[in-house]
């Protein structure tokens, strides 16, 4: 009996540690409200377990744009951040305020910004916003560089000869196209979508292919957390790694999660299928653009590719953006994690997924 006891105590010694441990706490900072197309990964995360599997808890905040976002992060008042890269490669020039962060995971490898205008509209060009006013949802947006060296590269100045005008976000900047308030919107491709899906016909204006696979939107992190605690960033980056690939393989049950974690974001005047068909859709479209290259290979997820992102700065300085290309990628933008990130079992991920309600 003695000897049982003791093995009995020695097992639950054991195990105590694992039941008992905190899960890890982490927030992450975003520069606009989460829809279902970037929203749905962090509700099956949820959902599935993969947050809960790499002892996390994980909870989001939204800023006004990545120039609020960014002093958060910098300041350590949120483990990451989510904006897009401009204003910190923008930092490196001052030479005295460069910002403490780093990025670990490419979650936009894809330029997703796009000029668009009403499909009566007579303009088709970027050229052809001359003297027209632009609707962004904050003059803070991080975004707001990138649109300002795709006009200067097709001839136009910012300030002068075009106008950013600050309209909010989705319906409200939906709002001010349709009844001309501006004469285009300077949104992702999937507010684009939704625009579209909700009856309005537009006509998409691309930004010049230089800036096709620049850096969008992905996680940073302060540099201390990036050298103490690199084991947090790996197991964060995998759960919503994992919860990506799960929505790629069922975005109609990511959707419905989304819909549980955020019910104020389900439509309440629209046909239930064609809410879901519509959403279901806006999510597969933006997975697409994220997981796959634009022949349909599949890419590496969260990788950074460093050639594109240093010609894209080359082409923001070109256009007077920034006021050279000599900036250390390597110390902003990080793969070092990368191989870790995506440790796991794709294809046991596809069939959870495939097999949630």
């Amino acid at each position: 009996m003695r000897f049982t006891l003791i093995s009995l105590m020695t097992a639950l010694t054991a195990i105590a540690p694992i039941s008992a441990h905190a899960l890890d706490e982490v927030t992450v900072a975003l520069a606009i409200p989460p829809a279902v197309h970037d929203g749905a990964p962090y509700a099956a995360a949820q959902e599935l377990g993969f947050f809960k599997h790499e002892n996390l808890e994980v909870k989001t905040i939204v800023f006004q744009g990545a120039g609020a976002l960014l002093p958060q992060v910098a300041s350590k008042r949120v483990t990451f951040g989510y904006p897009t890269s401009e204003p910190i490669i923008s930092s490196y020039f001052s030479g005295k305020d460069i910002l403490p962060l780093r990025y670990f995971y490419n979650g936009v490898p894809s330029n997703t910004m796009e000029f668009a205008v009403l499909a009566d509209s007579p303009i088709k060009t970027i050229a052809d916003l001359k003297d027209k006013q632009i609707g962004v949802g904050a003059l803070t947006w991080g975004t707001i560089p990138g649109g300002r060296a795709a006009l200067r590269t097709a001839g136009l100045t910012p300030g002068k000869d075009v106008q950013y005008v600050a309209v909010g976000a989705l319906a409200s900047g939906f709002q001010a196209l349709k009844t001309g308030r501006v004469d285009a919107l300077n949104f992702n491709s999937s507010w684009n979508d939704m625009l579209e899906m909700s009856g309005t016909k537009i006509r998409r204006i691309a930004y010049p292919e230089v800036f096709s696979e620049t850096a969008g939107n992905g996680f940073i992190t302060h540099t201390d957390n990036f050298r103490d605690h690199p084991d947090l960033l790996v197991r964060f980056a995998r759960a919503y790694t994992k919860a990506q690939i799960a929505c790629q393989a069922n975005p109609e049950y990511c959707v419905q999660a989304f819909w549980r974690a955020n019910p104020q974001a389900k439509p309440a005047d629209a046909d239930p299928a064609r809410a879901l068909t519509d959403a279901t859709t806006l999510l597969s479209r933006r997975l697409s653009r994220v997981l796959n290259k634009p022949d349909g290979q599949p890419r590496v997820p969260g990788q950074y590719d460093l050639k594109a992102i240093q010609s894209g700065i080359q082409a923001m300085a070109n256009a007077g953006e920034y006021p050279s290309a000599d900036v250390p990628i390597n110390n902003i933008f990080s793969n070092d994690l990368i191989s870790q990130i995506n440790d796991f079992d794709a294809e046991a991920v596809r069939q959870q997924a495939r097999s949630a309600k």
